[in-house]
């Protein structure tokens, strides 16, 4: 990585094609305790049809942050998102199997004239309308199982799915419905104009679901994860790898946790020197587990606050959502119910823990139980508890949530402070909790 200008403040408007790695070309250095600041494309449908793609996400080039070195972890605070595409079109996917090699997401080939990754243009609306350069077949290695269109309000609080006119209106003026950014090099999935479940309405919480640092091997980006990765395992083309050793090189940043969302911390682990933040895949919303595999994908606006942390270690993120996102299990003990313990304690002579902090630690696998796994192996070693004690403290004051099908979780748990302070992260606890 060349030495780049630190900066207080970074806007970073170019993306790569589909990779995440430490070869990308990086975007700059952010201070650490500045701010980040994006414009991104939507992620999922958009790359996965556009064939010259080398993963199914269109992210942000990385970006290095000042002191940050391997073992040490990045808190991304996320101040701001701003939805600006006023449409898209989501649902579920088919595979057009004679359109890729071992990978639909991967490994694209034009299924008339062989060429790999082939350039693409378009010609009208419908899911035949993106054609291969060379040769005019239609060259995309998807297409809608069930899908729909989704139109939002001007706040972006509510969406409302569209019958087949309004579909085919969105789809004529696809590019600027979606506000693709001027550097974005997919094309937008309005033109596939779905229109299952007309005229039903949604609420809107945007969040982001691929966010965080670079791995030490390059990936794609879609692949960054426990349960998509699993697909690169065995794999013939460019980034296969050879066994779930190697792909414990993840990052985990493609979560598609809907609570990465405005007001909550991300803590990251640092793999490569500089850790390699980027950010993309921004949904409009998206219910727990993500049932379709898909949704919402739009244009939008982030703002994170960047820190270092130095020495933490970590092997994937931990999460600090709002408040408001806990289970009232996890969720911080008030006045009354600490003075209701105190009392009991007293009542049994026990010496009750005073300080306790809600952590969510992020987990995946090839499937939910295999996450579920990985996320108490994580816990142990971040509070160097046995999985027993792991176990039994996100039974009694936590649990475990399914961020995405097949293989996603978020843990949580109430952790004694002491532990967390050690681990130095005791500081942003309570700053995130008020405690």
């Amino acid at each position: 990585m060349a030495q780049r200008e630190i900066q207080e403040e970074l806007t970073v408007d170019q993306y790569t094609l589909g990779l995440v790695g430490p070869d990308q070309e990086w975007a700059g250095t952010v201070a650490d305790g500045g701010t980040v600041r994006t414009h991104t494309p939507p992620a999922c449908w958009g790359p996965m049809i556009t064939p010259d793609f080398r993963g199914g996400h269109e992210v942000t080039r990385p970006i290095a942050v000042e002191n940050a070195e391997v073992g040490d972890a990045i808190a991304l605070t996320i101040e701001d998102i701003e939805v600006t595409s006023v449409a898209t079109s989501t649902g579920s996917m088919r595979e057009r199997d004679e359109a890729f090699g071992d990978d639909p997401f991967v490994d694209h080939r034009c299924p008339e004239c062989g060429t790999e990754w082939p350039e693409s243009i378009v010609e009208g609306t419908g899911e035949e309308s993106i054609k291969c350069a060379e040769c005019g077949a239609n060259a995309s290695s998807f297409g809608f199982e069930f899908g729909y269109t989704v139109a939002f309000d001007e706040d972006r609080s509510v969406g409302l799915t569209m019958d087949d006119a309004a579909a085919e209106e969105l789809a004529e003026n696809a590019r600027e419905a979606m506000a693709l950014p001027e550097n974005s090099r997919q094309h937008p999935i309005l033109l596939y104009k779905p229109s299952g479940m007309a005229g039903t309405l949604g609420h809107l919480r945007p969040f982001i679901g691929n966010v965080g640092t670079t791995p030490p091997v390059e990936l794609p980006d879609s692949h960054n994860a426990g349960d998509f990765g699993q697909f690169l395992i065995g794999a013939e083309h460019d980034w296969g790898l050879p066994d779930e050793e190697a792909l414990a090189e993840r990052t985990d940043g493609h979560m598609d946790v809907n609570a990465v969302r405005e007001g909550a911390v991300l803590i990251c682990p640092v793999k490569v020197d500089g850790g390699g933040v980027y950010v993309g895949d921004l949904h409009a919303n998206q219910g727990d587990g993500e049932l379709s595999l898909h949704t919402t994908d739009v244009s939008g606006r982030t703002e994170l606050g960047v820190e270092v942390i130095k020495g933490l270690d970590i092997d994937g993120p931990l999460l600090l959502p709002n408040e408001a996102d806990l289970s009232h299990i996890a969720a911080p003990y008030t006045e009354m119910e600490r003075e209701t313990g105190r009392a009991l304690a007293d009542e049994h002579g026990v010496e009750m823990v005073e300080e306790m902090g809600p952590i969510q630690v992020i987990g995946s696998g090839e499937t939910i139980n295999a996450a579920t796994e990985n996320a108490f192996d994580r816990a142990g070693n971040l509070l160097d508890m046995s999985e027993g004690e792991i176990r039994g403290r996100c039974t009694f004051t936590g649990g475990v949530e399914i961020g995405r099908l097949p293989g996603v979780v978020q843990l949580t748990m109430l952790a004694p402070m002491d532990r967390l302070e050690e681990r130095g992260i005791g500081e942003l606890v309570r700053g995130q909790y008020d405690l």
